[in-house]
């Protein structure tokens, strides 16, 4: 069976990229590419996938509507793919306990976590507050994949 160890491994490849799939008000699904990481959910403590997006990218409004997210993750010949619910935590959805200064270190965590490093985490601070992002945490409800 597969679990998060197995995502963890392949994301620590590449950087942590993966596609990200969101549904869509239509039904349609809306797919993109993000670093993704392995990382302890900040409010439950459960090992999840996570990773840092623009507050004003589609496939927030999707996840605050109560889309679902997939996480791909391919490297080579194998592949695995998580899925579950997600959990938004920025400045414009902060959750008791997590105010602006802990936002600004979970961000800092999740860009670790996805295999980010930065010369300047003043700089980095500042790009991600002017553009509002925020940390999405994917809940393992699924994980399947070939991993020969």
């Amino acid at each position: 069976m597969l679990d998060l160890g197995l995502v963890r491994s392949m994301l620590s490849q590449e950087h942590g990229l993966a596609v990200v799939s969101t549904t869509q008000s239509d039904g349609r699904v809306l797919s993109s590419v993000v670093n993704c990481g392995v990382i302890d959910h900040p409010i439950t403590g459960d090992r999840c996938v996570a990773f840092v997006s623009m507050g004003r990218a589609a496939r927030v409004g999707h996840i605050r509507r109560g889309s679902e997210v997939t996480v791909l993750v391919r490297r080579d010949w194998k592949w695995v793919s998580m899925t579950g619910p997600a959990d938004v935590i920025g400045p414009d959805d902060l959750r008791p306990g997590i105010d602006h200064e802990a936002v600004r270190l979970l961000l800092r965590d999740v860009f670790r976590a996805a295999g980010g490093t930065h010369d300047d985490f003043d700089e980095y601070d500042r790009a991600m507050a002017e553009d509002a992002r925020l940390a999405v945490f994917v809940a393992p409800e699924r994980i399947l994949g070939v991993a020969p």
